[in-house]
Order: C-alpha cells, then sequence, then structure tokens
C-alpha cells in the first residue's frame, strides 16, 4: 500500500485535492467533527481540560472557537485529546482499505504530530494567498484570530514544501488539478 499525505497551507484545497487522487480518502477534519458530535470520551476529556467553555455534548463549534481563543494553551489541549482519537482512526481506516494500492492522507498537522513514515510520499498543495484568503473569507465560520491561532501550530509552508516529493500548483480548476495527480500517478505506479 502507497500512502500519500497531502501537505498545504489551510485553505489551499488539499481536501479538494485529495478526493480528486480517485482512491480512498482518510479525512482528520471530517474525523474530529465525528468525534465532537458523536464521543462522549473526547467529550468527558475536553470538559475537563476547558471546563469553563466546554459544556454541552455534542460538542458545539462555537465552545471549541472560544475555547482557543480564549488562551493560546488550549488549542495544545484540544489537539492532545482529539489528536489521539484520530490516529486511532486512522489505525482502522489503514487496516480496512489494507489492500488497496494506494490511500490519501487528508491530515493537517501529518508532519506535526509525526504521522506519516518516512516511505510515504507527500504531495504539497501550492495556491496563491490571495486565492486562499478569497476561499477562507467565504466560509461561514471565518475567523483570523482562529485562523492565526492554526497557523501558529503548523510548521510554515516552505518546509512543507521542502519536504514534499511533489507539488499541486492548486489554481482551484478540476482541469489542472487532474492533470497534475495524473502526472504524480505515473511516477509513482
Amino acid at each position: 500500500m502507497i500512502k500519500i499525505g497531502i501537505l498545504g497551507s489551510i485553505g489551499s484545497g488539499k481536501s479538494y485535492v485529495a478526493k480528486k487522487f480517485g482512491y480512498p480518502v482518510f479525512n482528520a477534519d471530517l474525523e474530529v467533527s465525528k468525534l465532537y458530535k458523536k464521543d462522549k470520551k473526547v467529550f468527558k476529556k475536553l470538559k475537563k481540560v476547558l471546563s469553563e467553555h466546554v459544556y454541552s455534548f455534542p460538542i458545539k463549534k462555537n465552545e471549541i472557537t472560544k475555547a482557543i481563543l480564549a488562551n493560546k494553551s488550549n488549542l495544545q489541549k484540544i489537539v492532545k485529546i482529539v489528536h489521539l482519537e484520530v490516529r486511532k482512526r486512522m489505525g482502522t481506516f489503514l487496516k480496512k482499505n489494507k489492500n488497496k494500492k494506494i490511500v490519501i492522507l487528508d491530515i493537517p498537522l501529518l508532519l506535526e504530530n509525526k504521522i506519516n513514515n518516512k516511505n510515504d510520499i507527500l504531495v504539497f498543495v501550492e495556491a496563491r494567498k490571495t486565492d486562499i484568503l478569497k476561499r477562507l473569507k467565504k466560509r461561514s465560520n471565518f475567523n483570523q484570530q482562529l485562523l492565526n491561532r492554526f497557523r501558529d501550530i503548523q510548521l510554515s509552508p516552505n518546509y512543507k514544501k521542502k519536504k514534499s516529493q511533489f507539488i499541486i500548483n492548486n489554481q482551484f480548476t478540476d482541469k489542472s488539478v487532474k492533470k497534475s495527480i495524473k502526472n504524480i500517478l505515473k511516477k509513482i505506479l
């Protein structure tokens, strides 16, 4: 099984690109969302360390947002708790797809949390900063302060780019992305 990790800045189109590969995708953001909605154990752990912010189950996104904005260290507390569960779910995903030729890992903190193996293929999704900002501002939950907090815990885009074997220049068109993916798959298969 070949594991392809998708890297890039927030809003660069990592999830979009991941889906376009046409192989099973492990989407960490989606898994976190499921944890907030369905996992009582995660709720209890978060409530314990962030009692003044997290108090309702299913966990509401605005409670998490307020916790992150209230104190810089809160994001690390959340990541520590949630990351463990996301890793377990990724393990289940990999077992379930062990006979697939390729799987795609769409995990925002892939390198930061040392989730990748040295023989995984890393693909960096690059997009113009102006395009990224335009896209982010269209999101209903856009919050510049929150965005900055997340950027603070991420490795720099330049570092991620250097670590990647391939770069996809995302111009947010199907044609350019599909062409890049086709070239990558040709080289690795």
